[in-house]
């Protein structure tokens, strides 16, 4: 007999496998059946031995799933095994399709749960020493996706390029051009300019440069996706903040891929 069908959508953090809430280790450690992304830290997973894993992550242009397959495995297997969780990276209400799962899972009878997670778009920028927001220097922060549902750079960047903000995009890496050239128009080809791939995990890489300049600093280090691109003047920060904390390293988790 197994527990009554419940969907639990967990966060699992950025990727270094410290990273990821106690809450989220007992939902990991309750459950029956795991249905985990492909950027998840795959040690995330020995949390929960009693449970089958089954992989149904999306890498750009490569599905293995669809969202609606998706949803249709949770449910299915809610009822046949009870308690599933829903593993997915960073925060799962950040771009993460969290509230989709749960309103279809709400809609098909089942029990729900949410567990947050820290988000990579906070995390990441944090783990180089780049503070997102610095008393007289940025009173806030956008965090944009880069690929709209349409495959389209969101509407939103341009908004946010004419701010004072510090703007954090995610999944932009594809339009990065784009995203300069935005800039560009605004007068801020001088802005600093980070960007992180692979944050938080054994396998970082990271350059940093200007909006002038970023595109050949991407080149020259190789930088690929996955990585979030920040973009504002708290981006300087990040050497006095990696002076002032010298001594305390983190040391990011392995992060195999699938």
């Amino acid at each position: 007999m197994h527990n009554a069908p419940k969907l639990t959508v967990v966060g699992a953090g950025p990727g270094d496998p410290e990273l990821i809430t106690i809450k989220a280790v007992k939902a990991l450690e309750s459950a029956n059946v795991i249905l985990y992304d492909a950027l998840i830290n795959r040690e995330l997973l020995e949390y929960a031995p009693q449970a089958e894993h089954i992989f149904v992550g999306k890498r750009k242009d490569k599905h293995r799933y669809s969202q609606d397959e998706i949803n249709e495995l949770i449910v299915k297997y809610a009822l046949e095994r009870g308690n599933v969780v829903r593993l997915k990276g960073g925060d799962p209400f950040v771009f993460g399709r969290g509230s989709e799962e749960i309103n279809f899972a709400k809609s098909k009878g089942l029990e729900t749960a949410m567990v947050s997670g820290i988000t990579s778009a906070i995390s990441v920028p944090a783990g180089v020493g780049i503070p997102l927001t610095q008393r007289g220097t940025s009173e806030s922060f956008w965090i944009i996706t880069g690929t709209t549902t349409q495959k389209k750079l969101s509407d939103d960047v341009r908004l946010a390029a004419q701010s004072t903000a510090t703007v954090v995009i995610l999944m932009g890496m594809s339009k990065l051009a784009e995203i300069v050239e935005i800039f560009s128009h605004f007068g801020k080809g001088n802005m600093p300019v980070g960007v992180i791939q692979n944050g938080t995990t054994v396998n970082e890489k990271s350059g940093f440069g200007t909006i002038s300049t970023i595109e050949e600093v991407v080149s020259d280090k190789g930088l690929t996706a996955p990585a979030i691109i920040v973009i504002g003047e708290v981006v300087k920060e990040r050497n006095q903040v990696r002076r002032i904390f010298k001594n305390f390293e983190v040391i990011p988790g392995n992060n195999s891929k699938e």
